[in-house]
């Protein structure tokens, strides 16, 4: 039997009253690591009233207090079975890292007197989970940024501006199934090997989605249309996914545009080169997908 807690709280999306259930489905022991830098964090954004900001460079201020966090891969693969939200402080991967400065953004964005650990799972519930609502079940999360982009953007978390931010091109010819190609790699998968033909049915469908993306020889001369916040895709050349890296520009003081990501070469999070001297500096990167944070 599952060790289920659920919280219920009436949140604002969209401009619209909708309930939001938080479900947690392992206790915070295993789920929530790194309890003393959440609190510090928040603990700084309350004081500076980052609350103000504008939701973009909101995402942004909370990813650059994250600079430094140690690079960590596979930190959401916390169970052999039970899915639930989750949140590591004390590690980051390119996609928690942007995952986790969006979630605080859209938290403190609700003035209380204090703020919990459940109330970040709760944003990172909204965002990370088909239609935010985790069951408990593996395949309730979404595994690949291109349909993280979509299932966000119609629940109105983001606004992809990918076409007004620079020309695309539409990716064809490439299949969309790494997971189920390498079950091996993943902790759920591994342990659970018959959920990896439903993984390739969720696989053929994203296939079946229209991907445009603004090609690496056109990102500099958008780089202007960018905002801080933004999330980055970076979408890839290799075969059997779209998107291999992601995530946030940052605009600074010296005019640039800047990519703040959690690196593996670096082992840690870092603002790096500008996005379009980031993608020419690797030769499998292609190009680039925007998604602009909405206010709650």
């Amino acid at each position: 039997m599952m060790n289920r807690r659920h919280f219920l709280h009436l949140g604002l999306l969209s401009g619209s009253s909708t309930l939001l259930r938080a479900a947690e489905f392992l206790p915070q022991n295993v789920t929530f690591i790194g309890v003393a830098k959440f609190q510090q964090v928040v603990a700084r954004a309350v004081a500076e009233n980052w609350a103000a900001l504008p939701m973009g460079a909101r995402v942004a201020q909370f990813g650059q207090a994250l600079r430094g966090t140690k690079y960590v891969a596979w930190t959401l693969e916390i169970d052999d079975r039970i899915e639930s939200p989750s949140a590591n402080f004390n590690g980051l991967d390119c996609w928690t890292f942007f995952e986790i400065a969006l979630g605080l953004a859209r938290m403190i964005a609700k003035r209380q007197r204090d703020y919990s650990t459940s109330d970040l799972l709760r944003q990172i519930e909204w965002t990370r989970y088909r239609g935010g609502v985790c069951h408990g079940h593996y395949l309730d999360r979404i595994h690949y940024l291109d349909e993280w982009f979509t299932d966000n953007v119609a629940r109105g978390t983001i606004r992809n501006v990918t076409r007004q931010a620079g020309p695309v091109v539409r990716l064809t010819g490439r299949g969309n199934d790494e997971m189920s190609l390498n079950p091996k790699l993943y902790r759920y998968l591994r342990a659970n090997p018959a959920l990896v033909p439903a993984m390739r049915q969720i696989e053929s469908r994203l296939e079946q989605v229209p991907f445009d993306f603004i090609p690496k020889q056109h990102v500099a001369t958008c780089e202007p249309r960018l905002q801080s916040g933004d999330i980055i895709g970076i979408v890839t050349n290799r075969p059997h996914v779209f998107c291999s890296h992601v995530g946030l520009a940052l605009r600074t003081g010296d005019g640039a545009c800047r990519f703040m990501h959690a690196s593996a070469t670096y082992k840690k999070v870092v603002v790096d080169k500008t996005i379009h001297e980031y993608l020419d500096a690797i030769k499998s990167h292609a190009g680039i997908i925007v998604g602009r944070p909405r206010e709650v």
